[in-house]
């Protein structure tokens, strides 16, 4: 398990544009699916990451807690699926299914995804508002799976409920860790 920590990238930037397919349904996900939501979760997420494991019961309370709001929430997965077939389509439509995901969980095969983001571990979190700028990239809550800390989504969901009423997020924000983003070699 190599412990990545994601990095703080200038709050304010846009979020870049993305089509992916969704895992369960086969429909494309797009920053316009999300167009009437006061705020957007764009998540990176796998199957097989112990940070991942660690956190997806409350990955799958947040997605109940908001579903039919005026947040948004995506997951993607971009991890090499070659290499890491549990993060492959249908064993995360398994992972999706079986958690009561209410969300999209969409797979990014080409990796442009991930990278357009600036995305590094999993999980990683960017919160976007209305306007699609970056309010927050930071940790889900201070548990990690070797430090006992119940798994509350705290930090994640105080940066939510700021966003959704139009206030600045709580400061600091503390850089998420996870697993490193596996990504493909790639040919010269």
């Amino acid at each position: 398990m190599a412990r990545t920590e994601s990095f703080a990238p200038l709050l304010g930037t846009a979020a870049p544009a993305f089509s992916l397919p969704d895992v369960v349904t086969g429909e494309l996900v797009s920053l316009d699916t999300f167009a009437s939501r006061k705020s957007l979760l764009v998540m990176f997420i796998c199957r097989h990451c112990p940070f991942v494991v660690h956190v997806q019961d409350e990955l799958a309370r947040l997605g109940n807690d908001y579903a039919g709001t005026d947040a948004g929430i995506v997951a993607i997965s971009s991890n090499d699926a070659v290499s890491y077939p549990d993060d492959a389509p249908p064993r995360l439509k398994e992972m999706a299914e079986s958690l009561g995901f209410r969300f999209p969980v969409c797979y990014d095969e080409s990796q442009d995804v991930a990278r357009a983001y600036g995305a590094v571990c999993t999980p990683d979190f960017f919160l976007y508002d209305r306007e699609r700028r970056l309010a927050y990239r930071g940790q889900l809550d201070s548990s990690r799976p070797s430090n006992q800390l119940p798994v509350d989504g705290r930090s994640l969901r105080a940066a939510i409920e700021a966003v959704r009423q139009g206030k600045p997020v709580p400061q600091p924000q503390i850089p998420s860790v996870g697993c490193s983003i596996k990504w493909k070699r790639r040919s010269n």
